[in-house]
């Protein structure tokens, strides 16, 4: 409990325990409600791209966003994580600060476009470079800085300008951007939709970050502090670029052994699979705060609780989404397009994937503060066994003769292999510095999952529009009745309460690293 000072007051464990969870379900919700809003933009999109462009054009636009965002990624040197650090620590405006993270980022973004226009084979490298697509590039500016823009308004605890941004404005402008440019071009439709969806993301969080910190009067860059903290929070940009690298790596992958057409309806089952990802991030802005709190205090039981807790729901959540998209996969990757149903083992792998990464992330949360260099280690190691087993994968069923949409969901299955494998070992480390179980698995999600993946399998012999429109819904009641009976505390029913609790201060101090 924090008095009017800012000094904290010891308070009761229950008393404590009992805000954290409200604190975790508060912040949850906002997030959640982002993520379905994102859920109900994005998927217009898939439904244009590949109805209206087809595989092989997808393919080829999935293979060059793939690019760009990596160089993106790149471009902000870790300052996602890391602007938090250089705010909290520092005695200047915080405005300048800021300015100075978006100049370091510009220069970055720079030097990574000119990197893309000097060799553009590297974003097409299986396909011949025509029209538009060679200004793709230019973008890397936007996502740069719409992601640092955010990044400062998330250390303010504005959470709604991500939302908005990132569920709102960036899908809907590409899904309608999309489907007013196929009238023009199935050429660079896509390209340029993906274009005008990262500027109006930009716009979208330019000016909330504007609002809140204001025009840096009087400004001038200090880039060499930024810089060295880029440097000392490698550990912590480098968790994020191995999550993003473990997320993607298949694609690549699929690119350089496959086709434009295979790599779109691979992107596609990415697409649908990306979307229980998300839900995880939904927790991100209020369980860093919470479990960095904690660790200031020196209460690693509470960090436990927290990982655990979150994780359970998160699994849950993403459980009942893979059977959603799993038990019907044909009729869901048919929706999208016919050429598209295919790819419905690699969605089935991608999907079950999420919720087998699901303790992993979560309990990265803690891990990036807590031993940040050995969280990394696991996370690189797991990157590589990741690659070679996905080329692995490929070859052997390419060896054993096996048509080549089975050697394309190889990178899946392997993916889903290795994060789980990261989940138990990052689960394991965490529960050895808490000294305080950390798994959020729960047996009555083997019921639920069971008992509801039976009663949708009962409506996959129905036409594709009924197996939907039945079997979906009868999914859904069967795993929330299972689950809402058997499988919820009160703390996990604290995400359905409102709460007046309010999100936790991001604390100044810092755990200790190892």
């Amino acid at each position: 409990m924090i008095k009017g000072d800012g000094v904290a007051t010891p308070q009761p464990d229950a008393e404590r325990e009992g805000e954290d969870i409200a604190t975790l379900a508060k912040g949850g919700r906002t997030n959640v409600f982002g993520f379905v809003l994102r859920l109900t933009a994005r998927l217009p999109f898939l439904f244009i791209a590949g109805r209206i462009y087809g595989a092989e054009t997808v393919g080829r636009f999935a293979f060059a966003v793939l690019i760009v965002e990596l160089a993106a990624l790149v471009a902000t040197l870790g300052l996602k994580r890391g602007l938090a650090q250089a705010l909290a620590k520092t005695d200047r405006s915080h405005s300048h600060v800021v300015w100075d993270g978006m100049a370091v980022a510009f220069l970055a973004s720079a030097a990574a476009t000119a990197l893309l226009f000097a060799f553009p084979q590297i974003m097409y490298p299986n396909s011949e470079i025509y029209g538009l697509e060679r200004l793709l590039p230019l973008v890397v500016f936007a996502i740069a800085w719409s992601d640092i823009s955010l990044a400062a308004l998330a250390y303010r605890l504005n959470v709604k300008a991500t939302v908005w941004a990132r569920a709102v404005v960036e899908p809907w402008t590409i899904s309608v951007a999309a489907l007013a440019l196929s009238f023009v071009s199935t050429r660079d439709g896509l390209i340029i939709s993906y274009v005008l969806s990262m500027i109006a993301a930009l716009t979208a969080s330019l000016v909330p970050f504007i609002r809140s910190y204001g025009i840096p009067y009087g400004w001038k860059p200090h880039v060499a502090p930024i810089i060295q903290l880029t440097r000392a929070n490698v550990p912590l940009a480098g968790a994020d670029a191995l999550e993003w690298a473990s997320r993607n790596v298949d694609r690549f992958i699929l690119g350089l052994f496959f086709g434009p057409a295979i790599v779109g309806v691979y992107y596609m089952a990415q697409q649908v699979a990306s979307l229980p990802q998300r839900l995880k991030t939904s927790f991100d802005p209020i369980l860093g705060p919470v479990v960095t709190q904690s660790l200031a205090e020196g209460d690693r039981a509470a960090v436990a609780r927290q990982v655990r807790q979150v994780a359970y729901w998160i699994m849950t959540a993403q459980l009942l989404l893979a059977l959603m998209g799993s038990v019907p996969g044909e009729a869901v990757m048919g929706v999208i397009g016919p050429a598209f149903v295919s790819g419905t083992a690699a969605l089935a792998f991608l999907l079950f994937a999420e919720v087998f990464a699901s303790q992993g992330a979560v309990s990265e949360s803690a891990l990036v503060y807590m031993a940040r260099h050995r969280n990394l280690m696991i996370s690189s190691t797991m990157l590589g066994i990741q690659v070679v087993m996905s080329i692995g994968l490929i070859l052997l069923a390419r060896r054993l003769g096996l048509p080549e949409t089975y050697a394309a969901a190889g990178p899946a299955l392997a993916l889903a292999i290795t994060v789980g494998i990261a989940s138990f070992t990052k689960a394991a480390l965490l529960k050895h510095l808490t000294q305080t179980p950390v798994w959020g698995f729960r047996w009555a999600l083997v019921a639920a999952g069971v008992i509801a993946a039976g009663v949708g399998t009962l409506f996959t012999r129905l036409p594709e529009w009924a197996e939907l429109s039945f079997g979906l819904p009868a999914i859904v009641a069967t795993y929330a009745v299972v689950i809402w009976r058997y499988g919820l505390t009160d703390d996990d029913r604290a995400l359905f309460r409102k709460s007046g609790a309010q999100p936790a201060p991001i604390s100044g101090g810092s755990a200790a690293a190892r």
